[in-house]
């Protein structure tokens, strides 16, 4: 007899939750990280898809006011970062992290309340500083679930859900966008709120259990992570061990000017077509889909190779010279056809989004190598604190080096980008010089 419709509808359900199944992380801690982040990152895409009208319609502030606010708050942001990290050594990676998620949830929601500009300035840093800083601890966390061999490929995977929940967070955004009301807009703010609520509750129930990794003791067949201690608290006391390695140092700085590409992508392409190009508006949103949708693919495979230290610098190489290419061909849409410049300028992305992917697991992999395996609080403070520089800084710079000057400030831009992704060898030999 043939299939009846429910036969038909059950096949086809049970072939959806197998290729689920298959996309699923491996390792049980990731997974669950993954939950946590999935949650954490719709909630995100949600307000900030709806986050400038919020301030302006619904808050009232100009454009001068929120531009002052939100650099005030970045600043806040990257000063938070390396105390976070030094905390998250000394009281332990993951109740340092619950309560700075659980502030995120109370400033937050307090955007609700705000009915002034210095308490909407005061706000914002408190967000800003606890944002930048759970980033920290975050990273720190991944150090201690997460068995060295598999960092790298652990934090790949949850940068594919990061996007996935980013696109999904912006889709409910789309429709607050279109329903434009005020009653809409504290509904998606306040349901950001709700989503760290529920991330610092998940961060809290989270087990203090990882897979071992090879050559590891373990005790039941897991390994359980460091619990705060009077070694910990020792080395909260003491001075901040990162802040005195010069090889990490460097790297930090030169993994900031890296992330410049963020702002290229975010800043200077919307602009660049705009303004200096006649590629149809439409083009906007077609760099942002058409990079959202290679980290997504890509970003998993762009980790292999880079657990060794040689490989990881040779990441960065290889990332710096793509990000130059993709500057450059960016900049030829300037003068073409509207169709042409359009697809310049998208396969200029596309270059721009292979260089991101390699960029970020090859520092990702460098961040955890030269720290070795203590300080990872401290450590990742002060690579956190290095990309959120670049995150408040590099708007302006790339504006001003895209609209100001033209072909030429795309050039300055690329040897900028290149000259980083090359500077990595020189500092991870001289951190091999250091015995790290």
């Amino acid at each position: 007899m043939p299939e009846g419709p429910a036969v038909t509808a059950k096949t086809g359900a049970d072939g959806a939750l197998a290729a689920l199944r298959r996309r699923l992380h491996p390792d049980p801690a990731v997974r669950r990280l993954a939950g946590i982040t999935l949650i954490n990152t719709v909630g995100n895409g949600l307000s900030l898809a709806v986050a400038v009208l919020f301030f302006t319609r619904v808050l009232g502030l100009s454009a001068a006011q929120l531009g002052l606010g939100l650099t005030a708050a970045g600043l806040c942001g990257v000063v938070a970062s390396v105390p976070a990290g030094r905390a998250a050594d000394r009281w332990g990676a993951r109740r340092v992290l619950v309560a700075l998620v659980s502030v995120q949830a109370i400033g937050t929601a307090g955007y609700a309340l705000v009915h002034s500009y210095p308490a909407f300035v005061a706000l914002a840093c408190l967000v800003s500083a606890v944002d930048r800083g759970s980033a920290a601890v975050r990273n720190a966390l991944y150090a201690q679930v997460l068995p060295a061999d598999r960092r790298v490929a652990g934090r790949a995977y949850l940068r594919v859900v990061t996007n996935v929940g980013l696109c999904g967070g912006t889709a409910l955004g789309a429709v607050a966008l279109q329903l434009d009301t005020r009653p809409v807009y504290l509904t998606a703010i306040l349901a950001d709120a709700a989503s760290f609520t529920v991330v610092a509750v998940l961060f809290h129930r989270l087990a203090d259990l990882r897979q071992p990794s090879a050559g590891e003791p373990v005790e039941d067949g897991v390994v359980s992570l460091p619990t705060p201690s009077s070694e910990g608290a020792d080395q909260g006391s003491r001075r901040n061990p990162a802040l005195r390695d010069g090889p990490f140092l460097a790297v930090t700085v030169l993994n900031a000017v890296l992330c410049l590409q963020f702002a290229v992508l975010e800043v200077g392409v919307p602009l660049w077509i705009v303004q200096e190009t006649d590629a149809p508006r439409i083009t906007v949103a077609g760099t942002l889909i058409v990079n959202t949708l290679l980290v997504i693919a890509l970003q998993m495979r762009a980790t292999r190779g880079t657990e060794e230290r040689a490989g990881a610098t040779r990441a960065c190489g290889r990332a710096g010279l793509l990000l130059a290419a993709s500057c450059l061909v960016i900049a030829l849409a300037h003068g073409l056809p509207a169709v042409l410049a359009a697809v310049v300028v998208i396969g200029g992305v596309a270059l721009q989004s292979l260089g991101e992917v390699v960029g970020q697991a090859g520092g990702w992999a460098l961040s955890y190598d030269l720290a070795g395996e203590r300080d990872h609080g401290a450590y990742q403070g002060v690579f956190n604190a290095g990309t959120a520089a670049a995150m408040m800084a590099g708007p302006a710079l790339v504006s001003t080096l895209v609209i100001g000057y033209g072909m030429t400030g795309w050039m300055v831009l690329g040897g900028l980008l290149a000259a980083a992704g090359l500077g990595m060898r020189p500092a991870v030999r001289w951190a091999g010089r250091r015995g790290r």
